[in-house]
């Protein structure tokens, strides 16, 4: 059954948007307010740089992971509903995660945290597409922008005051989202109406996800270790890689045999969505992998607080909410898209690029514009990339589709924290095996996070180690960026539709990405 190509009134857009707004702005926050308070929550659990890097990869695993399930469960049921699970399930993680008592125990919560916030994002993109035609979602996905730039820039600045207030502790970081959440579980339930069409016919393919999810973990796992607790060239490697790839392989097979997959095959290979996926893959490595470690970068490596890692922070996020509002409210006006992808990727490299040259005693004022370039960038594309490919297929695909594009979007994150924060891991502990032994063997037991418990001589020079360390990480970045300016380069210029769902004539699939 298809739904109705008109609008909703503009009133009752915004009411239900209240709602789903709040909802993403919790699941936002709940991310960002780690950023900044992270290095001294490692610390006071005494961790690790592979733990620091898996309390954010564990979350962004197993939203993931559960991404596409999400996507397609929203085809086949409500859709309010399924957002407030994925609330409660949040909710229950963030208070598991405020009373971890170990590192170890941290990243398990934040797991099961994750399956909450992959449903939220996913979940918000449907909803939306639910109820606006592509050509007015770009002016919404103006408000869309400024939410994210709101919790991006509050959630560090709220995770530094919380660390940095005495009475309260890191603890809070998690606990202080429960009541956000409540509140927007009532808001949704009082403006949020969509209709509901149920196919009982129909079945979840919870074993290509299990595949999927099993078969990326195994290599993410085998990124963070490798080159410190083994070489390259080893077992270990050999077995974990192929391990990954054949699983992978068994997962690209069911997708291809069963009626419903979660990551339908044919929608992927048609040209917009293979090369939105592609352009997404890069841009979530490039901003997701680079973002995490600026707050660690200007803790453990410039010596500064939380609370002025957060402010420092702003222009990066004050790029994402004034170039994704004024960018969307344009590409509702003329209809075309494709620019303003090809632009955000192209100053996303830019930003990057300026970046890979940072070290300890950069002058703040070239970090800061660098930083506002990268927001630009993240601001033109991200949302603009799920766009594209809702604007391609029919109302009744749309959960898959937006979930697909965000499965690999947030895929390119996972693999870019993963990648990056062993690069960065490996080179730190290479500076601290040459300058400081007895801290890189770790034989007083006192985490490098943890810079109040080092002495005054040891702390320079770890923040040296990590400042330095940094640049590399984000040209790298600036690398992986330049393959979503070329996906972006090869989209099809097509206008976006005024109806919520395709016309009947057209609503065949698009030819596939030909070879």
């Amino acid at each position: 059954m298809s739904a109705p190509s008109s609008t909703m009134p503009h009133r009752q857009v915004m009411e239900a948007l209240s709602g789903l707004l709040l909802v993403l702005f919790v699941a936002m926050a709940s991310s960002t307010i780690v950023s900044t308070a992270l290095p001294k929550i490692i610390g006071s659990l005494n961790g690790s740089q592979t733990q620091y890097t898996w309390v954010v990869t564990a979350t962004l695993l197993t939203a993931t992971a559960s991404t596409p399930i999400w996507g397609k469960l929203a085809d086949l049921y409500s859709k309010k509903l399924l957002i407030q699970i994925s609330i409660v399930v949040f909710v229950l993680g963030s208070i598991v995660a405020g009373l971890s008592q170990t590192a170890g125990q941290l990243i398990a919560a934040r797991a099961f945290q994750g399956l909450g916030m992959g449903g939220v994002q996913a979940l918000v993109q449907v909803a939306i597409a639910a109820m606006i035609p592509p050509r007015e979602r770009g002016r919404y996905n103006g408000y869309l922008g400024g939410v994210m730039a709101l919790a991006t820039v509050g959630g560090p600045l709220l995770g530094g005051l919380i660390v940095d207030t005495s009475w309260l502790g890191w603890r809070w970081c998690f606990f202080i989202g429960a009541p956000i959440a409540v509140i927007a579980l009532v808001v949704l339930q009082k403006t949020l109406n969509l209709a509901v069409v149920r196919r009982d016919d129909v079945k979840v393919d919870y074993l290509g996800a299990t595949l999927i999810a099993v078969g990326v973990s195994i290599l993410l796992i085998w990124v963070s270790f490798v080159d410190s607790s083994f070489a390259w060239l080893s077992w270990q490697t050999a077995a974990m890689v192929g391990a990954g790839l054949v699983i992978l392989a068994a997962a690209i097979r069911v997708e291809s045999r069963v009626a419903e997959p979660v990551v339908p095959l044919d929608i992927v290979r048609q040209r917009t969505t293979a090369l939105a996926i592609i352009a997404s893959l890069a841009v979530g490595m490039a901003m997701f992998g680079g973002a995490v470690f600026l707050g660690q970068y200007f803790q453990i490596g410039r010596g500064y607080s939380p609370t002025e890692a957060g402010l420092l922070t702003i222009p990066m996020m004050a790029g994402v909410l004034v170039s994704s509002t004024i960018s969307g409210r344009m590409i509702s006006k003329s209809g075309r898209l494709k620019p303003y992808i090809v632009t955000g990727t192209l100053i996303l490299v830019v930003g990057f690029a300026g970046l890979s040259v940072l070290d300890h005693d950069t002058p703040l004022w070239y970090v800061g514009t660098a930083m506002a370039l990268v927001g630009v960038g993240v601001g033109m594309s991200m949302q603009n990339l799920v766009l594209a490919v809702q604007n391609t297929v029919s109302l009744k695909d749309i959960g898959v589709a937006s979930s697909s594009v965000a499965f690999f979007r947030s895929l390119g994150g996972t693999i870019g924290v993963s990648v990056l924060g062993a690069v960065l891991a490996n080179r730190v502990t290479a500076t601290l095996t040459q300058e400081l032994p007895a801290a890189a063997s770790g034989s007083s037991g006192t985490s490098s996070l943890n810079l109040a418990a080092l002495p005054e001589s040891v702390q320079h020079i770890v923040r040296a180690a990590y400042g330095d360390a940094t640049g590399h990480i984000f040209l790298i970045s600036a690398a992986i960026a330049v393959v979503g300016v070329i996906a972006a380069a090869l989209m099809n210029p097509t206008a976006l539709r005024s109806t919520v769902d395709l016309p009947e004539p057209a609503a065949e699939r698009e030819p596939a990405l030909s070879n």
